[in-house]
């Protein structure tokens, strides 16, 4: 596995950063630490964190790309881990059923039962390590390998806003309704993104999650 940074442009006036290394919470609390740092630079016009990776926007072309490159990479050797002391937030999630279309498919891929999946899913304290896809999604670490299914061959037109899905090695909960190549496996009531409060996302990277189950339905 490499152990330098992938650099490569976006257009003209964006560039992604990518993490060298595993994805997991030291790695992507130096893309935070990383952002913050990038941020304050003139030329940058807004630093966006990703999973395991930083987009750059800038107010126009960047000119001395090499020496930009040689920056990011200087600033990345540099970053050292930046905790963000965010909220505890419970979800109540309503397992399986109608709301969970996809349990089944859950099940039989890990080789595991309804009960086992839910209390393998529900027992992690998940941080949120960024937002994206859609306003007010978030991609969330530390969910149990255990439970780990391969995205779907064939994308789902459309999900609900609260689905609670798996994808790979990963899990997290539709902001609003849309596409998804994940398995839903529930789903929650909470709104997570609303323009007209400020901010408009209710959780933001540092935050935490904690899945508790309000029901099974098998």
């Amino acid at each position: 596995m490499s152990t330098a940074p992938s650099i490569s442009l976006l257009g003209t006036t964006a560039l992604l950063f990518e993490a060298p290394g595993a994805m997991n919470l030291p790695s992507q609390q130096r893309i935070w630490a990383l952002a913050h740092e990038a941020e304050r630079w003139p030329e940058v016009r807004e630093a966006v964190p990703g999973m395991n990776n930083l987009m750059l926007t800038f107010t126009r072309a960047p000119r001395h790309l090499d020496a930009l490159r040689e920056r990011l990479c200087e600033a990345w050797d540099a970053a050292t881990a930046m905790r963000r002391e965010g909220r505890i937030v419970e979800l109540p999630v309503v397992y399986g059923g109608e709301g969970g279309p996809h349990m089944a498919d859950v099940m039989a891929h890990t080789g595991l039962g309804i009960d086992a999946i839910v209390e393998l899913h529900s027992a992690p304290l998940y941080p949120v390590y960024a937002l994206g896809s859609h306003p007010g999604y978030c991609y969330l670490g530390g969910m149990d390998p255990r439970i780990a299914t391969p995205r779907r061959k064939v994308p789902v037109l459309s999900i609900p806003g609260g689905a609670v899905s798996i994808g790979g090695a990963q899990t997290g909960v539709s902001a609003s309704a849309g596409p998804s190549g994940w398995n839903t496996i529930g789903s929650t009531s909470m709104v997570f993104f609303d323009p007209a409060k400020d901010p408009p996302a209710t959780l933001q990277p540092g935050d935490m999650i904690r899945f508790r189950v309000e029901g099974i339905v098998r």
